[in-house]
């Protein structure tokens, strides 16, 4: 009992000495914000579940984070001072000194009312004037007042700094200077966070996954990333998010008169210094009919630039421009100075017309026609604007044109390259690399430059080795005696592999330089290593776990620092045998806050399909067999897409940094691809090595407690000789039926694995006769043996999602 006596009272002094406002102060801080504890605690670069203890009292920040947590603490009460104390009790009035209400917060939302319009039911414009309600300018006029359309007023102005921010790049404001009453909220996920394994059952009601988001905070603007706007059969409008007004007429200016409006549409920052996005209107096909536009979008050059038009001339009407190609998503925007009201810009996607027009029209759209369709095979805009308010509550960030793209905008996102400051002599702002930023330029060395960079083939034309990290490509070994003896081949694969290493991996950021006899630091330092590993025995069972063919490898080569570590603290090799190296100038988990963001909401996504931590391998078993069996339920149907797209961002993410780029020629791909700060070979170096030796660390280790090692390794899916079509065999437990750490087990998290076929041992091993991979039959074949049809093998490939499954065995 002292004891914990003793630890309050640390807690407590660790409290006062830090000069922190008390917990409740430090939330209502927040809130009065409108920011949640994932933005606090990307910008602190903490973890979110610190923020919520600080907020309640059961932790304290660190001395490292104090500074710059009460910093920001401070910032926000000198923008959100604590309301006045009321009495407790009522009261008698003061004839002399009225009580006065209190003063209303500048986002509040007013009640909607009907704007003045001209008798061919066009809204009425006016020269700009300040709305009787906010002050901010309106050019619409309510029984002759100012007022903004639909009743919905605009916060109040943000300080004269950011507007100066804003002028310069409306996109890229400051990270510190942010607005006093436009912070955005974030809204509520169509999917709530999975409780734990323990509370969670394995389906969630659909009710409760798709309430209407909840009411805006009265102390601060609520921003949404998207709406739905769709036609009732009486005329009206209908939106999916009730507290964003909706256009004052049917026609089709009266619908661009309601884009340009400030309407509170907008993808909110994931870090105090990164940049937000445009929300999006997404049009359903009955609010097409309405606003008189073609139900299929134009397939000749004639009537697209009819349509083109036609759409410009009714939003020049309003001071409104639109983006110069029509397609299934296009930019509306008004330019600053421009008449008809306030600087704004949103993406329209129309959701009837994806998947139309031509190659350019769908690369753009290509991410939201599988957010869009609907169970039952239609794109529909509500199942498209739920799934994207999903998506960017997951992410913090839109889907881009592609999943490689939008992992780059993700990893800008909640780690800018870019801050903006402020010239104290001349008030303009400009903007810079921040520190450990990755820089733009070829920076490539000659061994780490990429398959298709001239410096490779340079260095191959000399017969010169360059570096060869990859994931294991189709090894396999003779069977043992005993695995001979056995009936099936066993295929399990790794569930999300390189997030399970990506969190805390150290990668190269600064340029690489060349070092001779370089001093090993424990893996500590980020580069490619001149290292030989001939000599250094390894587990014969196994492949071999620096080289991606699984074969010893023939002589010395270039390893990035992953395998060298590992082989140097798993099989002894000594580094004081290297003579050569390319090292990073920095060296930073880059990933960690990219990798936090997809693994969340990859789990999130698959909770609401039944699969989360700390399932016994029973159950887990279970619940995946029949994950992919949606049926009606949208939230289970929600929850597949996103998982999907989730897995295959992450993927393209990863070979994104070794961009081939091979629709362009030589030069275009040097001069877009290779100089972006994007195209870092040496980076997926780092990771597939990390994936690589993570995943040879659980086959050595399962191998160690149980003896089974796997017959053939292709990416992350081992096929493993089992007397069952069961990986139940496999797996090592303790003494309490527990999985044992670092070894084989089963799950949906990260590192964890699934059970993808069972395969007859006799069909494996004819294949491998035939010189053939037996993980090719995985398709072929269901969990239980049963042999899958030719018809519905394709079927199953054509379904399987968007983007590169195969390349982590679907996971």
């Amino acid at each position: 009992m002292s004891d914990e006596l003793f630890e309050s009272v640390d807690a407590l002094l660790a409290a006062v000495s830090t000069g922190l406002p008390l917990p409740a102060e430090r939330k209502r801080l927040r809130l009065a914000a409108g920011l949640t504890p994932a933005q606090i605690a990307a910008a602190l670069r903490v973890n979110s579940t610190l923020v919520v203890a600080w907020e309640d009292g059961s932790a304290v920040p660190g001395p490292d984070v104090a500074p710059a947590y009460t910093r920001l603490l401070e910032g926000l009460a000198a923008r959100f001072p604590a309301p006045e104390q009321q009495p407790a009790a009522p009261v008698a009035p003061q004839p002399q000194a009225p009580a006065q209400a209190p003063e209303q917060p500048a986002a509040q939302v007013p009640q909607p009312v009907m704007l003045d319009q001209n008798p061919d039911r066009s809204l009425l414009m006016a020269p700009a004037a300040p709305c009787v309600q906010c002050g901010q300018p309106s050019v619409y006029r309510a029984q002759g007042r100012p007022m903004h359309l639909g009743g919905f007023c605009r916060p109040a102005a943000p300080a004269p700094e950011v507007a100066a921010a804003e002028a310069q790049e409306p996109t890229q404001a400051p990270a510190d200077q942010t607005p006093t009453a436009s912070v955005p909220v974030r809204p509520a996920p169509t999917a709530s966070p999975a409780p734990s394994a323990k509370t969670r059952p394995a389906t969630t009601p659909a009710a409760a996954r798709l309430a209407a988001p909840r009411p805006a905070s009265p102390a601060a603007a609520r921003w949404w990333p998207a709406v739905a706007l769709d036609a009732a059969p009486d005329g009206g409008w209908v939106l999916d998010v009730p507290q964003i007004p909706a256009p004052a007429g049917p026609k089709l200016g009266d619908w661009f008169a309601w884009l340009g409006t400030g309407l509170p549409l907008r993808v909110e920052r994931a870090h105090p210094m990164g940049r937000g996005g445009d929300g999006m209107v997404c049009l359903t096909a009955a609010a097409l009919g309405q606003l008189g536009l073609p139900a299929t979008l134009p397939t000749t050059e004639k009537a697209l630039a009819s349509l083109h038009t036609k759409l410009a001339k009714a939003a020049a009407a309003v001071g409104m421009e639109i983006s110069d190609q029509t397609g299934p998503s296009f930019r509306v925007f008004r330019r600053t100075g421009s008449a008809g009201g306030p600087k704004t810009s949103l993406q329209v996607t129309v959701a009837p017309w994806l998947g139309q027009g031509d190659g350019r029209q769908q690369a753009v759209s290509a991410l939201a026609a599988p957010l869009a369709t609907a169970p039952g095979g239609l794109k529909d805009g509500l199942t498209l604007t739920r799934r994207y308010r999903a998506f960017t509550a997951d992410l913090g960030a839109a889907p881009g044109a592609t999943t490689a793209s939008t992992a780059m905008l993700l990893l800008d996102a909640v780690r800018p390259r870019v801050e903006w400051v402020k010239d104290e002599a001349t008030g303009e702002w400009s903007s810079h690399l921040r520190e450990g930023a990755l820089p733009a330029g070829d920076l490539c060395v000659p061994q780490a430059a990429g398959a298709r960079h001239p410096l490779t083939r340079e260095l191959l034309s000399k017969g010169e080795a360059v570096c060869e990290e990859e994931d294991y490509k189709w090894w396999a070994r003779p069977l043992t005696e005993q695995e001979a003896g056995c009936r099936f081949a066993v295929a399990v694969d790794v569930c999300a592999s390189y997030l399970s290493v990506t969190d805390s991996l150290r990668l190269p950021l600064g340029p690489l330089e060349r070092v001779e006899n370089p001093a090993w630091d424990g893996g500590k330092t980020a580069g490619l290593w001149w290292c030989d590993f001939t000599g250094t025995p390894v587990d014969e069972l196994l492949p071999h776990p620096a080289t991606f063919h699984g074969q010893p490898p023939t002589g010395p080569g270039w390893y990035a620092t992953p395998t060298v570590a590992y082989m140097a603290t798993t099989y002894g090799f000594d580094p004081a045998t290297i003579t050569e190296a390319y090292l990073s100038t920095h060296t930073a988990p880059l990933l960690k806050e990219w990798t936090g963001r997809i693994r969340g909401g990859y789990k999130r996504a698959y909770a609401d399909l039944g699969l989360v931590d700390g399932q016994a391998p029973a159950e887990f078993l279970a619940a995946y067999a029949v994950h992919k069996n949606v049926g009606t339920d949208p939230v289970r149907a929600d929850a597949l897409v996103l998982a999907r797209l989730y897995k295959n961002i992450y993927k393209g993410g990863i070979g994104k940094w070794a961009d081939s780029a091979r629709h362009l020629d030589d030069a275009t791909w040097l001069e877009k691809i290779a100089a972006s700060w994007s195209y870092r070979p040496e980076i997926r170096f780092h990771i597939i090595a990390a994936a690589r030796t993570a995943a040879h660390r659980r086959l050595r280790k399962t191998l160690q407690l149980t003896g089974r090692a796997p017959f053939a390794v292709n990416v992350d899916s081992y096929l493993y000789a089992t007397d069952h079509p069961s990986p139940l065999e496999l797996l090592p437990v303790k003494e309490d039926g527990t999985p044992v750490p670092g070894a084989l087990r089963l799950g949906i998290a990260p590192g964890s694995h699934k059970h993808e076929a069972s395969i007859p041992l006799q069909a494996a091993v004819e294949a491998m006769e035939r010189r053939e991979h037996p993980s090719k039959l995985v398709h072929h074949y269901t969990t239980d043996g049963t042999p899958i049809g030719q018809e519905q093998t394709s079927t199953d490939s054509e379904t399987a999602g968007t983007g590169n499954d195969d390349e982590e065995g679907g996971n």
